[in-house]
C-alpha cells in the first residue's frame, strides 16, 4: 500500500467531483426542467453548451469514482472517506467566488465548512499508535 498514491487518487476524486458539482449547477441553471428536455431539443430551445456541461459533469463523476476506487486500494476507508468532505469546502468556496454561480459567503456557511475541514484535519493528522512507535 502506498499512502502517497492513495492520497493522490483521493485528491483527484475530490477535484473531479467538485468540478462535476459546479458543472451540473452551471448547466442546470441554463436548461429547462429535465422532463421538458426532449420537447425543448426538438424546438431548438436548448443550450448545447449547457447540455455539454451536463455530459462533462457526468463524465467527471465517472472519473471521480475511478479515482475513488483506486484510492481505496491504498488508504483506510475512514481516512479516505473523510477526504471526500474537502469537496464540500471546495464547492462552497468556488461557487461563492466565481461570478457565474451568484452564490455568496455567509458566516453560517463559512463556519460549517470550517468545522468540516477541522474534522478532516483531525481524522487525517492525528497520531496513531503505530506512528508513535515508529517515530
Amino acid at each position: 500500500m502506498s499512502s502517497t498514491r492513495g492520497l493522490a487518487y483521493a485528491a483527484g476524486s475530490v477535484a473531479l467531483v467538485s468540478g462535476a458539482q459546479l458543472g451540473m449547477r452551471w448547466s442546470m441553471t441554463r436548461l429547462p426542467e429535465p422532463a421538458q428536455w426532449l420537447a425543448a431539443i426538438n424546438q431548438g430551445e436548448v443550450s448545447l453548451s449547457a447540455l455539454a456541461g451536463v455530459v462533462g459533469a457526468i463524465a467527471a463523476y465517472a472519473l471521480s469514482m475511478l479515482c475513488w476506487l483506486l484510492a481505496l486500494r491504498d488508504l483506510p476507508l475512514g481516512r479516505a472517506y473523510s477526504l471526500l468532505s474537502i469537496s464540500y469546502a471546495l464547492v462552497y468556496l468556488l461557487a461563492a467566488r466565481l461570478p457565474a454561480f451568484h452564490e455568496s459567503f455567509t458566516l453560517v456557511k463559512t463556519l460549517g465548512v470550517t468545522l468540516v475541514i477541522l474534522g478532516v484535519l483531525t481524522i487525517n493528522f492525528r497520531r496513531t499508535p503505530s506512528s508513535r512507535n515508529s517515530a
